[in-house]
């Protein structure tokens, strides 16, 4: 009967427990936007979606190197004999095939054999691919990646020879010849080792050790991420430490601390010791000039300081 909502079918129910007979509702909710399309990458259930979340998932489980990890490659029929002449270890030479032996690929293999490297032919195009396009003229060398020291070994390795800890760190010196030039010293001058920062700094290339002579072979070099951390870790240890700065409180030759255990800062050639270094200095000192120069190459002044420190404890 009319009015009788009881009766089956009087009420349409849908699927979502909506009572309306009607759809007018849903039917404006469905015309509603849903603002801008999703970019593919984006979306899920795309495959561009899956695929860039691949390649996330595979960078993040890759080993990141820290700075100067990679092995060198050094290209060049000249720059390769340089290295060997300059005994540089080399874990290998790499000869094209069909390269022509002129008296300079001539010497090189001789030198090679001399110090035991080994000798490998391959394809030209391998060649170009290895040196990133380098003009290698037909050979190139691979170098292997340093091993930087740990800087709290210096300390027992001079205990073990009964001499006070004497200790060269560099700050802000990007020139790798410089750094070559410093563990040179170091090594004329016995000390125990050299510390460089990971980044904004030269480090252990080929450029370094043809500088040093051979000296990188036996004066360890040691990276840290923080120079004035690893200053105060030296000066806990009863180590003193002193910045070579052009305007030094005290002439270094003056200092009463250089016989004892010992750190040495050089700062770069033109911005000299960085704030913080600075300040965690237990002095600065200066090198006596009688010109007016306001400074000297990083490497010059390891080797002045090394020798005047040289000299006070002998």
């Amino acid at each position: 009967m009319p009015g009788n909502s009881k009766r089956k079918g009087a009420i349409k129910k849908s699927a979502k427990g909506n009572p309306t007979a009607g759809s007018g509702g849903r039917r404006r909710q469905g015309l509603e936007g849903k603002g801008p399309t999703p970019r593919a990458a984006e979306r899920p259930n795309h495959k561009a979606y899956k695929a860039a979340n691949t390649v996330d998932k595979r960078e993040a489980s890759r080993p990141r190197r820290k700075i100067g990890d990679a092995a060198e490659w050094v290209a060049g029929r000249n720059s390769v004999l340089e290295l060997l002449k300059a005994t540089v270890p080399i874990h290998a030479l790499y000869v094209a095939e069909g390269t022509e032996r002129d008296e300079r690929i001539r010497e090189i293999f001789k030198l090679a054999a001399d110090q035991h490297v080994s000798l490998l032919e391959i394809g030209r195009i391998e060649l170009d691919k290895l040196t990133g396009g380098a003009v290698h003229q037909g050979i190139a060398a691979k170098l292997n990646a340093y091993e930087y020291a740990d800087p709290m070994s210096f300390l027992p390795a001079a205990k073990e020879l009964g001499q006070a800890p004497l200790i060269v760190m560099l700050d802000g010196v990007t020139d790798p010849r410089n750094l070559g030039a410093v563990i040179r010293s170091a090594s004329g001058f016995g000390a125990h080792g050299v510390v460089i920062p990971e980044r904004r700094a030269a480090h252990i290339t080929a450029a370094a050790w043809k500088t040093s002579a051979g000296a990188a072979a036996r004066v360890p070099v040691a990276r840290v991420t923080n120079l004035t951390r690893q200053l105060k870790a030296y000066q806990d240890a009863g180590l003193m430490v002193i910045g070579l700065a052009a305007d030094g409180d005290v002439a270094l030759p003056d200092s009463d601390m250089v016989d004892g255990p010992l750190v040495v800062v050089i700062g770069s050639e033109g911005k000299g010791l960085s704030r913080l270094v600075g300040e965690t200095c237990d002095e600065l000192v200066s090198i006596p000039m009688s010109t007016g120069l306001e400074s000297l190459n990083a490497g010059v002044a390891a080797g002045i300081a090394l020798y005047a420190i040289a000299r006070a404890r002998a």
